[in-house]
């Protein structure tokens, strides 16, 4: 209610400001003529003083009086003049106060209309929060969430080969259903195969099986491989597990940028954008989460109503001009090795530590280059992990592996 107040406010301080001017037409209170009669009236009392002490003769002064009294004459007719004037523009004031006021009210309304939403009630910071927390405590679960996902076609690059020893896996499993090592082979498998779903069901048989015994890395692949399924929303049953995540490892960077996306996704902007600044504070660059918190933090910023400046990233990693200088000095053969070590050494990295989309994408390249196809596979399975709530940086890392015929 009180927009609608301050809006009309407005409106009717402007049309008033407008109206005087349009029906005035920016003239003073008093025509400027009526100036000019009062001193001709001081000119004809000065004449008739003059004319008694005698300064002038009575034919001077008749004459003077004639003069000054044919300039009252054409004051006079100046203020009758304009006066008309002033009358006739009254029908023409009044249609352009009546189009002014179309302009204003109608125009207001219908932007209102189409940028605004148009019967949603005044929300303080308290009705803001509440409703946020009724999105998040009511959104969908899990399989909701995943039933309204189109179906995903199969895995085209998966051999026969392949998905017979997936599916006797399968059956061993089900055949042992509390082997636990069966249940992590499982794991791993299906994870590789990008068949999120599958694999965060028997995870979650294996933290079911562990109890107490499940460690924090567990868990936080529970929600990361469910969040994969339901194409990056965090549902409650992935919330869940990444709060278990936090109570076994307080400061576990991936539980907490998982949960800042949550916060996102439920309306809390400022909650998320605190959680996220912290990570990229926290650092390092070659995390996979900060590729995709640099993506996002400005836009998610702006929506939590803060100032924030995005602060540079470090060099990629790579060779020294040192190292070039002295891989041209090698031999065929040397260089060969050159490569490999280097290849390697980003590999060892990017397990261990992380990186960006572009070094993934580097090392998709080289393994390529060398002719490592099976590892090229390897660590294009592991980025559609890594990258898959990153869609900008999965399609960088992606291209690189169509380059290497190991993806689609």
């Amino acid at each position: 209610m009180l927009f609608w107040i301050l809006c009309g406010a407005v409106l009717l301080a402007v049309t008033l400001f407008l109206t005087r001017a349009l029906l005035t037409g920016g003239r003073k209170k008093e025509h400027p003529a009526f100036y000019d009669l009062a001193v001709y009236r001081d000119q004809l009392k000065e004449v008739e003083r003059d004319k008694s002490r005698g300064v002038i003769s009575e034919e001077d002064a008749e004459r003077l009086r004639i003069n000054i009294s044919r300039k009252v004459l054409r004051a006079d007719a100046q203020i009758a003049a304009d006066a008309e004037s002033l009358s006739n523009a009254g029908p023409k004031a009044f249609i352009g106060i009546t189009i002014l006021l179309v302009i204003l009210i109608g125009g207001g309304f219908a932007s209102y209309w189409q940028l605004g939403q148009p019967g949603y009630q005044d929300m303080g910071l308290k009705s803001r929060i509440a409703d946020a927390q009724e999105t998040r405590e009511n959104r969908a679960s899990q399989s909701e969430a995943e039933a309204e996902l189109p179906a995903l076609p199969p895995n085209s690059g998966d051999t026969e080969y392949v998905q017979n020893l997936i599916g006797e896996l399968r059956e061993m499993v089900a055949a042992r259903p509390n082997d636990i090592q069966g249940l992590k082979l499982l794991v791993s498998n299906e994870a590789n195969l990008g068949n999120a779903k599958q694999a965060y069901e028997a995870l979650a048989r294996l933290v079911s099986l562990l109890g107490d015994e499940a460690t924090a890395e567990e868990f936080v692949t529970l929600a990361e491989l469910q969040i994969i399924a339901a194409n990056g929303y965090v549902s409650p049953e992935a919330e869940a597990a990444l709060t278990q995540t936090i109570q076994l490892e307080e400061d576990n960077p991936v539980a907490k940028y998982y949960l800042g996306l949550m916060f996102a996704q439920t309306g809390r902007p400022d909650v998320a954008f605190r959680v996220w600044r912290n990570l990229l504070n926290e650092g390092p660059d070659s995390a996979p989460w900060i590729p995709v918190i640099r993506s996002q933090i400005v836009d998610l910023s702006e929506w939590a109503g803060v100032s924030f400046e995005l602060p540079p990233i470090a060099e990629l990693a790579g060779p020294t001009s040192e190292d070039v200088a002295a891989a041209q000095e090698m031999t065929a053969e040397d260089q060969q090795d050159f490569i490999k070590s280097m290849v390697a050494q980003l590999s060892e990295r990017l397990a261990n530590e992380g990186g960006s989309a572009a070094e993934w994408s580097r090392l998709i390249s080289s393994l390529g280059v060398l002719g490592d196809t099976e590892k090229a596979k390897t660590v294009w399975n592991e980025a559609m992990l890594v990258f898959a709530a990153d869609p900008d940086g999965l399609e960088t890392v992606r291209a690189s592996a169509r380059r290497a015929g190991v993806a689609e």
